[in-house]
C-alpha cells in the first residue's frame, strides 16, 4: 500500500474527559519518565526513558513531542501522507496513533545516532487516544495501560519483556518464580532501539464512567492489580487518585521513577 493511501474516515473530536498526570523520581537522583496530558487532542502518553548521560530523559521527551505533533497534524486525514502506509484492518485513530509511535521511534533512533552521549538510548511508550466514544491504545516496552469499569481492572497492553515472553510460552510459569531471575528486567522492544519497530494498536469502547490508567513500571512493578483497581474504582477526584497511586507505590518501596496518568470518561 502506498504512503498516500488512507482510511476513509475523518477525525472526530474527543469525548468529554477529565484527566490528571503526575510523576515522581522515587529513590532515583533523576527522573527519566515523561508524560503528556492533552484532553483537547484526547491524547495521553507515558514514556520511561533509558540511557546514560541523562539520555533517557531526552529519549522520553523526544518520543512524546513526536507523538503529539503527529496526532495534532493528522486531525484531518482527508489529504495527508501516511509515512508507513495504512493498515485497513485498523480504525483511523488506531492508524494515527500507531504511526505517531513509529515516527517517534525514528526520531529517537536518529538522535541516538547523532551524538555519542545519546548512543543506545531508548524509551518505553504507552499512548492512548480518546475520540468518538472509542479508546485507542499502543504500548512499546513495559509501561502499561489499565482500564477500570467499576468491576475490577484489566491490563490492556502487553509487556514487551523477557518475563512476558516466558509466561506466554510456559503456561505453568508464574511471575513470582521469575522475580529473582537475572533477566527479569530485560525488554524485548523499546522506542528508538531499531528501525523496524512495529507497535501494536488496539481500540475498544470508552464508556461513561470508565477510568483509564497509563503508568510506568515504577508503579505497576510495586502495586498489585487489585491495589490499582481499588484506587481507580474509588470515584475520587482524579488529582487525588493520581497522588494516591504514586504515594502508595513510594510507601511500598518503589525504587524507580513513578508516573501515572488517570483519565475518566465524563458525560
Amino acid at each position: 500500500m502506498n504512503a498516500r493511501t488512507r482510511p476513509n474516515h475523518r477525525y472526530n473530536p474527543p469525548v468529554r474527559l477529565s484527566a490528571h498526570g503526575a510523576t515522581h523520581p522515587g529513590r532515583r537522583a533523576s527522573n527519566e519518565d515523561a508524560l503528556l496530558v492533552d484532553p483537547a487532542l484526547g491524547l495521553f502518553v507515558v514514556a520511561d526513558g533509558m540511557g546514560g548521560h541523562k539520555a533517557g530523559e531526552v529519549a522520553a521527551q523526544l518520543a512524546i513531542d513526536a507523538i503529539r505533533q503527529f496526532v495534532e497534524d493528522s486531525r484531518d486525514t482527508s489529504d495527508m501522507t501516511w509515512p508507513f502506509g495504512v493498515d485497513l484492518t485498523l480504525s483511523t485513530n488506531a492508524n494515527r496513533l500507531r504511526t505517531a509511535v513509529r515516527v517517534a521511534n525514528n526520531r529517537v533512533l536518529e538522535a541516538s545516532e547523532s551524538c555519542a552521549d545519546y548512543m543506545g538510548m531508548g524509551t518505553t511508550v504507552v499512548a492512548a487516544l480518546a475520540s468518538d466514544e472509542r479508546l485507542v491504545f499502543v504500548g512499546v516496552g513495559d509501561s502499561r495501560v489499565y482500564l477500570s469499569q467499576g468491576n475490577g481492572v484489566e491490563q490492556l497492553t502487553r509487556d514487551d519483556s523477557w518475563v512476558a515472553t516466558v509466561l506466554a510460552r510456559e503456561p505453568g510459569m508464574t511471575e513470582s518464580l521469575l522475580a529473582q531471575h537475572p533477566m527479569r528486567h530485560v525488554l524485548t522492544s523499546v522506542v528508538g532501539a531499531r528501525a523496524d519497530t512495529e507497535p501494536h494498536a488496539e481500540d475498544r469502547p470508552f464508556l461513561r464512567g470508565d477510568v483509564v490508567l497509563l503508568c510506568s513500571d515504577g508503579l505497576h512493578g510495586t502495586l498489585s492489580p487489585d491495589e490499582i483497581g481499588a484506587v481507580l474504582a474509588s470515584g475520587q477526584d482524579l488529582e487525588v487518585m493520581t497522588a494516591s497511586l504514586i504515594d502508595r507505590a513510594l510507601s511500598q518501596g518503589a525504587t524507580d521513577n513513578v508516573t501515572a496518568v488517570v483519565i475518566r470518561r465524563e458525560d
